[in-house]
């Protein structure tokens, strides 16, 4: 699926206000909510670049999984995570998860199923 239609469905776009100038909690979740649309939008275009991905390996020959590249995008998750003030081996776990799901729709790719 093209990802210009799921992005006009679903992505809701709020002003960026700082937390402390949201003064009750239905607008605070509603900036929340906003925010996790767009995060579930940046996912589907993360979920495409994966699709392309597939392309390009099946076109090299490259395997889905490449365990060097593995650990990078996990340590550029924790480094990112950390800088951000986050919880690095949460976003690591998080990050591990997301990365294996990338590895099993490319490999669905490479199998000729590309569902």
């Amino acid at each position: 699926m093209p990802l210009a239609p799921v992005l006009a469905s679903v992505h809701v776009r709020v002003r960026m206000t700082e937390p402390d100038d949201i003064i009750d909690m239905p607008a605070l979740r509603a900036h929340i909510d906003a925010l996790d649309a767009e995060l579930i939008a940046l996912f589907a275009r993360r979920r495409d670049l994966i699709d392309r991905a597939a392309q390009i390996k099946a076109a090299q020959s490259l395997p889905a999984r490449i365990d060097w590249r593995v650990d990078e995008v996990v340590q550029n998750a924790r480094r990112n995570a950390a800088a951000a003030g986050l919880d690095e081996d949460l976003f690591a776990d998080i990050w591990r998860r997301l990365v294996e799901a990338a590895i099993a729709q490319e490999d669905r790719h490479l199998k000729g199923d590309r569902q």
